[in-house]
């Protein structure tokens, strides 16, 4: 197996890395069999645990009512707010279009409606965004910081063995 030092860190530590055109497999290499056991199964030998690879782990996660309730939070606010928005800009377009007397209509002074409605395109596109972080910061931050330490947890325990 080849083995890479790592250059971070305290001391430099080697790493193997599995070369995907290589004919013997990691864990054949490692005297493992294809169940991730040592000794092939045979009695008298010790059988190492298996510990679940980084995939399984996010797939897991994935699974997790933690999971699907920060993705649910993050649903039920962008899709509304993305229809509202796209609402709001294509009936801007369409009055542009279909009704220009009523955009050239003065409002004050040189102003009219037609730079009345694009400033509120402006404005809208700050509220939105603004009403976006302030979701995200309180009500799905802190459960999504947490799933992230949880994977990584897992992972770290996954990477090391």
């Amino acid at each position: 197996m080849e083995q890479v030092d790592k250059q971070e860190g305290r001391g430099a530590s080697a790493v193997p890395v599995d070369d995907p055109w290589d004919d013997v497999s990691a864990a054949a290499r490692d005297g493992l069999d294809e169940t991730g056991t040592t000794g092939g199964g045979r009695p008298g030998t010790v059988p190492r645990q298996r510990v679940p690879s980084a995939a399984e782990i996010y797939l897991e996660v994935q699974r997790s009512p933690a999971f699907q309730q920060v993705r649910g939070r993050y649903r039920r606010f962008v899709f509304p707010a993305t229809f509202a928005f796209l609402a709001w800009y294509l009936a801007y377009v369409v009055a542009a279009t279909a009704a220009p007397g009523l955009m050239a209509r003065p409002v004050a002074g040189a102003v009219n409606v037609a730079m009345v409605a694009g400033l509120g395109q402006f404005l809208t596109t700050f509220l939105l965004t603004w009403a976006y972080a302030r979701h995200a910061r309180l009500r799905r931050d802190r459960a999504a910081l947490e799933l992230r330490w949880d994977t990584q947890e897992m992972t770290r325990g996954a990477v090391r063995s």
